[in-house]
């Protein structure tokens, strides 16, 4: 009798953590934009302001969504351009504050919003951020004169770098605090668990990387607890001798650009 009951408490524990496990996984396969994707939406009459002059330009893509961007350009005769992703949050009013670090070492700077971001319209994608960012650069090609080309990725913004660049071969790739693969940014402790849950988007460095013929530099912080400098290390062993790896003691995911040697290292490569 008393092995009858605890066989039963064991099957029941067992039901209810199958139950909740396909719960998790249903809900995480269907809400699973809502983690990976935070954009913060902007009015169509919404003037952007910062330090420095700026063009803002709407740029259609094949399937009739309208992308918003905005071109900052250097004071003095420009070096090149830098087409620029920005990371998972927020819009390009957070995000245009950041060209200012490309414009003062003489480099023009083009930031997007990607889909359903600020003043872009449609629904975020994995797959519409690569067809977008291609739309983008020719669009770029057409109206904006540069004979250097630099791709920039920070964050998630990273895996949509690397993936232009394949097609594209800029002349130099950035990357700021990247991750190998989306699931290299889960907290350690769930891994077992939440990779077992379905996924839509995946955003892969570590299958794009070795696919570009272009010199790579990447940037990282040992203090960043959302995308960990662990994910990142991965990556290395994909470079090429003459690519870089810059690491930012102290720096954090957010905050590269508060320390000098970033700026020192950014300058160098930009030189």
């Amino acid at each position: 009798m008393g092995n009858s009951k605890i066989t039963k408490h064991i099957s029941w524990i067992l039901g209810i953590s199958l139950a909740l496990y396909l719960i998790g996984s249903i809900g995480f396969y269907l809400f699973q934009e809502k983690f990976i994707f935070q954009p913060k939406k902007l009015g169509a009459n919404y003037v952007f302001r910062f330090n420095q002059p700026v063009e803002e330009h709407f740029i259609k893509t094949e399937d009739g969504e309208t992308l918003n961007a905005l071109l900052f350009k250097s004071a003095s005769p420009s070096k090149g351009f830098i087409l620029y992703f920005h990371g998972n949050a927020g819009n390009l009013q957070r995000w245009g504050e950041y060209a200012i670090d490309f414009t003062k070492l003489n480099y023009d700077v083009l930031m997007i919003d990607y889909r359903g971001y600020g003043k872009s319209t449609g629904k975020p994608s994995e797959i519409s951020f690569y067809k977008d960012a291609q739309t983008v650069l020719n669009w770029s090609r057409q109206n904006v004169q540069f004979s250097k080309l630099v791709i920039y990725g920070r964050s998630l913004g990273s895996s949509v770098a690397t993936h232009l660049a394949i097609a594209n071969t800029p002349d130099l790739l950035i990357l700021e605090t990247p991750f190998d693969e989306l699931n290299g940014v889960i907290y350690p402790p769930l891994k077992p668990m939440l990779a077992l849950f379905p996924q839509r988007h995946y955003f892969l460095n570590n299958q794009n990387i070795p696919k570009i013929n272009c010199p790579k530099v990447i940037f990282h912080g040992t203090d960043d607890w959302i995308v960990p400098l662990s994910s990142a290390e991965k990556l290395r062993p994909l470079l090429s001798q003459e690519d870089q790896f810059f690491i930012i003691e102290g720096g954090g995911h957010r905050n590269l650009r508060n320390f000098e040697e970033f700026h020192r290292a950014l300058a160098e490569v930009l030189k």
